[in-house]
């Protein structure tokens, strides 16, 4: 049985300073709330949080954005309002994470000849 096969979806958004990104449920979530409005943010992001890759693109590791970044940034330290400039702003990536391999019965031993 495959083990880790699953999608991310996340929203880059590249900024004066900084690239940012959020994790959101998927793309359809995304586009339905870009329609409506009504939706809660709860139900399209990922988690509250928003991270800094320090200009490195979507697709290295990530920091936490400090209040002064996003102050920086978006003139607010309010994540709810950034969240919502970088969902209307950014560019929405999917990718497909492989399944992993690892060893399929590990009570085995060892399987070297003596």
């Amino acid at each position: 049985m495959p083990r880790g096969n699953a999608s991310q979806s996340k929203v880059h958004y590249q900024g004066k300073d900084e690239d940012f990104v959020i994790m959101v449920d998927d793309v359809k979530s995304v586009q339905d709330w870009k329609k409506d409005r009504s939706i809660p943010l709860a139900q399209v992001v990922s988690g509250f949080k928003i991270f800094v890759t320090h200009k490195h693109g979507a697709q290295n590791a990530y920091d936490a954005a400090s209040k002064q970044t996003l102050e920086n940034e978006f003139g607010t330290q309010n994540e709810d309002e950034c969240m919502i400039k970088i969902l209307e702003g950014g560019t929405l990536q999917e990718t497909e994470t492989g399944e992993r391999q690892g060893p399929k019965n590990d009570s085995m031993g060892p399987r070297q000849a003596h």
